[in-house]
């Protein structure tokens, strides 16, 4: 407790330090004056509060992060992203330092007219009526302390606008990279997604960073899906196996809206995902899944809300965590289907699958329903490979480490499955049995 005290007073002093740098039109120091107001009201959560009682947030209030401005990530080269791009996917491509646009790493493709790819702080400083009317609308900052935090230190991210009745047909990926070799940092990338009436895009979201570096990235998407509208989004978390990741995403969607959202996790000492989705309006159609991978003493964090507020909409969530060594996972799901919701199909499915005696996950799905005409369900699972299934391939000559390694890959390729895109579902492919021992031979190529 005297911990998430300590931490919390840091934060607050911080922001009191550095308030006049952060900077901003009036309405927005304004907004962050009240969000760190929150903050020390609210503090940190322990295990105490409901939404957190299986995380322990010591191990991220322990260490003295310090502001991202202050580090020095000179080493970042356009070469030394290959790794966390989709070999031959054609992207435009938006990256981030440690929260702040980088020109030489970014660029845009062709895009057809009125899309905007644009820096957040650019859009701060020519229109930011624009940022006025939605930055806090979606991501409320009332109980949620991370979000608070963001909305009190943000100074950059990425605005993406679709105009109506515009389809792009290649990806915008939004890079986000935390580098620091000698000194732990903090960073709040910031981001808005608009799409308008019967739009459609795909955008990818990546954060990664390199071991051994030690970060903290806290950052928050707001998405708004028009009428007709349609989204594809991926996110790919794969920074630093001692890096800190705490994200919240909203999705608010208008009538006859179609999102499909992939939630990937691989890196980070400790990561928390929350998602937050809305159907304001009916018709709409919503698919989360999700793939989490801690291994070692990783600890990955799945937070889903799904508010069915119009009738008529579908929900379907799917998610798979694989879960090795000392590692521990949290599945978290929340379905609410309010009075008004008739006409409602929702189904939410969770399985992990522990690949030792040491791994141990926690999986709450959740239902709430107060309308009458509905067809929802949940289900969740949790176990070992089937021994059956081993000796079966062991007894038609494959090994066993392959055995295992293939009924593993077998685990999560229904969500695998999901991803569309070529490219991407290649690369998810690949970080996959990267993890697994000699995963490679199974024969997965670029």
């Amino acid at each position: 407790m005297a911990v998430a005290v300590d931490a919390k007073q840091t934060y607050v002093g911080e922001f009191a330090s550095s308030e006049k740098e952060l900077g901003g039109p009036k309405w927005l120091r304004t907004l962050r004056k009240t969000a760190i107001g929150r903050f020390e009201s609210l503090g940190f959560p322990t295990q105490k509060h409901e939404e957190w009682k299986y995380t322990n947030l010591a191990p991220l209030l322990r260490v003295p992060f310090k502001p991202a401005i202050l580090a020095r990530p000179d080493g970042v080269v356009a070469e030394k992203l290959d790794p966390f791009t989709f070999g031959v996917l054609k992207t435009s491509r938006v990256v981030f330092v440690n929260g702040r646009y980088s020109p030489r790493l970014s660029y845009l493709r062709s895009l057809p007219e009125g899309v905007r790819v644009v820096p957040v702080a650019e859009i701060l400083r020519s229109e930011p009526s624009i940022l006025e009317k939605h930055l806090g609308r979606y991501a409320s900052f009332e109980a949620d302390p991370f979000v608070a935090l963001n909305t009190a230190f943000f100074q950059d991210g990425a605005f993406v606008e679709i105009p109506k009745n515009t389809v792009i047909d290649e990806p915008i990926h939004l890079l986000f990279l935390s580098a620091s070799s000698d000194l732990p940092i903090v960073s709040y990338p910031r981001n808005l997604i608009r799409l308008g009436p019967n739009s459609q895009a795909t955008v990818i979201e990546t954060y990664a960073g390199w071991a051994p570096d030690v970060t903290f990235a806290n950052g928050i998407t707001e998405v708004v899906v028009g009428p007709g509208a349609t989204l594809e989004h991926y996110k790919v978390q794969r920074e630093s196996e001692r890096a800190f990741h705490f994200a919240t995403m909203t999705v608010d969607q208008d009538r006859d809206s179609s999102v499909t959202a992939h939630s990937m996790s691989f890196g980070g000492s400790l990561s928390r995902n929350s998602v937050y989705t809305k159907f304001g309006g009916e018709g709409g159609s919503l698919a989360l899944n999700g793939i989490f991978m801690p291994r070692e003493t990783q600890q990955h964090d799945n937070y889903t809300r799904i508010d069915h507020v119009a009738r008529s909409c579908t929900s379907v969530e799917l998610y798979r965590g694989i879960l090795d060594g000392k590692s521990r996972g949290v599945f978290n799901g929340n379905i609410y289907v309010r009075k008004d919701a008739q006409k409602t199909v929702a189904r939410q499915t969770n399985k992990n699958l522990l690949l030792s005696k040491e791994a141990f996950v926690d999986s709450t799905p959740g239902l709430e329903i107060l309308a009458d005409d509905v067809k929802c369900n949940h289900a969740s699972t949790i176990g070992q490979l089937d021994d059956n299934a081993v000796f079966y391939l062991r007894s038609r000559g494959v090994d066993e480490e392959a055995a295992r390694n293939i009924l593993t890959y077998a685990f999560v390729a229904d969500v695998v499955n999901q991803v569309r895109v070529a490219p991407i579902r290649i690369k998810l492919d690949q970080l996959i049995l990267s993890r697994l021992p000699k995963g490679a031979g199974l024969g997965v190529t670029s």
